[in-house]
């Protein structure tokens, strides 16, 4: 359940910015290095409550967790709200957060940073988690597994007691800030061979279980996110618990929390609840054409 307004993804450029801008202040109105990295890290603070809704005690779970500064891992299908929980609690705790997406081509240089040319020569360009380590910031990994396995291992000198971040290339060993925080999420549905985190990795974190809610909750979250009434929420949900129970029955994976949400937007902005839930809803998720009646049938039940 992510919502675009409340991310805030690590951007090279934006951190450029910030820099030069510090750079160019008058004589007259230079800071302390502090500040210059507290102005850095407000472009990363989530300004707005994001909607979250608790379904256990994992908002008082990751609060002690970030209190003794434990690195965290969350563990759940896609779409069921591991982000948007990550941005609740960096705008709970008052921390900036800086989100990495993960992916196959990530090297341990997107992370950590690498030396840049431009027109004065050679610089060096901090990555997220550098800049999130050095600053005092909340870093995200999300769906980590996707990036190779010896891109990861660059995070566990900052997973132990150590908590430090090597830059060979720079010569150059990051004490992480007092407030430095690791959080990762995965999918483990998508596990294999090939895509899982190695034990010197999850041994290094606490890990939270996130899964779609129980219908009530879930009708409450589509109908506040989306903007339908709770009985039309309602109806999405029961299409998403019978889409679910199709999993490893023609469906890799079923309806999510963010999907349904997108179906209630459309049926709030007019659209036919057929419609929309066809677009939102089955057309996304296979091109199997019994399955695809099937989920329509789902879909006229309700609607």
């Amino acid at each position: 359940m992510r919502n675009d307004p409340f991310m805030r993804t690590y951007s090279p450029r934006q951190e450029a910015l910030a820099r030069a801008a510090a750079q160019q202040r008058p004589t007259a109105d230079v800071r302390p290095a502090s500040d210059t990295g507290s102005n850095l890290l407000d472009a990363y603070r989530v300004k707005k409550e994001p909607y979250y809704r608790a379904v256990a005690d994992e908002v008082e779970l990751y609060e002690a967790a970030y209190a003794v500064r434990m690195p965290v891992m969350l563990k759940g299908p896609t779409g069921c709200g591991k982000t948007r929980f990550v941005e609740y609690m960096a705008w709970k705790l008052g921390k900036p957060l800086i989100t990495v997406a993960c992916n196959e081509d990530m090297t341990a240089s997107d992370l950590v940073g690498r030396f840049l040319l431009d027109a004065n020569g050679t610089r060096w360009q901090d990555g997220p988690l550098a800049v999130a380590a050095r600053l005092g910031a909340i870093c995200y990994l999300d769906e980590v597994v996707e990036a190779r396995q010896d891109t990861t291992v660059v995070i566990h000198p900052l997973t132990d007691a150590r908590r430090q971040l090597p830059l060979e290339k720079k010569g150059e060993m990051i004490e992480a800030h007092p407030d430095f925080q690791i959080v990762i999420s995965y999918n483990p549905g998508y596990q294999s061979l090939m895509k899982d985190l190695k034990q010197s990795t999850k041994q290094r974190f606490g890990a939270l279980d996130f899964n779609y809610p129980e219908h009530e909750v879930e009708a409450e979250i589509v109908a506040h996110e989306s903007g339908v009434s709770l009985d039309v929420a309602k109806n999405l949900v029961h299409i998403g618990e019978r889409a679910r129970n199709l999993k490893g029955h023609g469906l890799d994976e079923g309806l999510s929390t963010r999907m349904l949400i997108y179906a209630g937007s459309l049926i709030a902005k007019g659209v036919p609840a057929l419609g929309a839930c066809r677009m939102a809803l089955v057309r996304p998720i296979t091109d199997d054409p019994d399955m695809r009646d099937a989920l329509d049938s789902a879909v006229t039940t309700y609607f």
